[in-house]
């Protein structure tokens, strides 16, 4: 039975979506002003992984995730860069649709973006105003928290001390302005010359950052949805306003389990840009590193833990991968005594057990440490599989499988690296396969140092010599 832990109990729960074999799914995605960093990175991988193993599990996943291409920083960047606010957007989006492309990670079913859902949000505020959850001032909305039950469900906050923290970070035309320090905006007024602002009942203006996430949920996924996915740092406010507001207007559950992903620390401190240690996908991207070893590198660790990021830690991340890409290279160079189709009743066996284990893992939350331990031990068994004398074509072809459709839940897809040999190799490999049937085993080694130095990794089977880029 599939366990999800939900930020809103504080406990792990037993997952069952409101129609059997379908989930509705949403993740807050990034504000579109700048290169999505590795915390952004590290949501999207995460929920991606979870996404892909409740489609393997054979569930049919709606999954939608927006743009916040409005907003102050969106605005800054465009001052910055002599851009409009949609031109903005509009670049960054697409920077996110290619780092993202490279991390493998799907396309959400839906890709929203705030500023298409303009008179939807009008008419949610409207809505609010009239059952007299919100009220204006000056051409500002605000949400009144107080009249909303157990506002500090999901955040386990204590709503004095939240109170007494919101007034000390309130500025007195705030102070004026809301009835309660801890009510939020809804629907912002905006007089700035040359910023773009939406007509209103009450001037013009700007929703607030929280409501579009509650519109666009009610529109694309309906008024109770399976999973709202995000990080840690959403929880508050800006997931706890989405549920205050959502379930003020529809007078039911908005969400049935809320998944939050940690945070990434950098060299083992918070990232941030005055610490100089804030990376970029982008900027990764731009290096040789290996991207299926950096979407590894995010996915390996449990969604709700948090990790670290360091050069050294990818390094030894990718090592880890570079051994399973040769297990299933190994694999497929094997050579077989029996025909496609036959396995082996003994494989067949420690393949299922290990699939039940793979299973066991990801059920119990995403635990997907535990799950790549499993993929490790598979590797194992194909490593052992492979070099024996008796292994069955579908021995080798149960193993490869089951490697690949694993692996495949953790969006690393391309599991064979071409390697185009130059005439020297060729030369070199060639000499030393004559070397090691002549059973001179002294000049094979040194042929194998030498062919390490051009970057080539040579290694021998009872099938005969393999190699692979180093």
């Amino acid at each position: 039975m599939l366990q999800v832990y939900n930020t809103y109990s504080l406990e792990k729960e037993d997952f069952a979506p409101q129609e059997a074999g379908k989930i509705t799914m949403y993740l807050c995605g990034p504000t579109v002003y700048n290169y999505i960093h590795i915390g952004n990175a590290r949501s999207a991988v995460a929920f991606d992984t979870i996404r892909r193993y409740l489609e393997w599990r054979g569930y049919e996943v709606n999954f939608v995730s927006n743009f916040t291409d409005l907003g102050d920083k969106v605005i800054a960047q465009g001052e910055k860069e002599g851009l409009t606010e949609q031109e903005v957007a509009d670049k960054y989006a697409a920077a996110f649709a290619e780092d993202t492309r490279q991390l493998n990670i799907k396309p959400a079913t839906s890709r929203p973006r705030a500023t298409e859902y303009m008179k939807e949000m009008v008419e949610f505020v409207e809505r609010l105003l009239e059952q007299g959850q919100a009220y204006e001032v000056n051409g500002n909305v605000y949400f009144s928290t107080k009249k909303f039950k157990n506002y500090t469900a999901l955040s386990h906050q204590n709503m004095e001390q939240l109170e007494e923290n919101a007034a000390g970070r309130l500025g007195e035309e705030e102070q004026e302005d809301k009835q309660d320090p801890t009510d939020f905006a809804l629907w912002k007024s905006e007089s700035r010359p040359d910023v773009v602002a939406w007509s209103s009942p009450w001037g013009p203006g700007r929703p607030g950052w929280h409501l579009e996430c509650s519109v666009m949920n009610d529109q694309l996924l309906g008024e109770t949805i399976d999973i709202h996915a995000g990080g840690i740092d959403l929880t508050f406010p800006h997931h706890t306003n989405e549920l205050a507001q959502s379930e003020s207007y529809h007078h039911r559950q908005f969400v049935r389990y809320w998944l939050h992903n940690g945070f990434v620390n950098v060299n083992d401190e918070k990232m941030s840009k005055s610490l100089g240690n804030f990376v970029t996908i982008h900027d990764l991207l731009k290096t040789d590193i290996d991207p299926q070893g950096l979407r590894f590198f995010l996915a390996k660790t449990n969604y709700r833990r948090a990790i670290s990021y360091s050069s050294n830690r990818l390094d030894q991340t990718q090592g880890e991968l570079d051994r399973l890409y040769r297990a299933y290279q190994g694999l497929l160079d094997a050579n077989a005594v029996a025909p496609a189709g036959q396995v082996s009743e003994q494989v067949q066996n420690q393949v299922a057990e290990l699939e039940e284990s793979f299973i066991e893992a990801m059920d119990d939350d995403f635990n997907t440490e535990n799950a790549v331990t499993v993929i490790f031990d598979l590797a194992t068994l194909a490593n052992k599989v492979q070099n024996q004398e008796t292994a069955t074509q579908g021995d080798l072809e149960c193993l490869a499988n089951r490697l690949q459709t694993w692996l495949g839940i953790f969006g690393i897809e391309q599991l064979t690296k071409e390697v185009v040999l130059t005439p020297d190799q060729e030369a070199l490999l060639a000499e030393r396969a004559a070397a090691r049937a002549a059973k001179d085993f002294q000049t094979s080694d040194a042929i194998r140092d030498q062919l390490l130095i051009t970057g080539l990794v040579v290694r021998d089977s009872p099938q005969g010599q393999t190699w692979e880029l180093k």
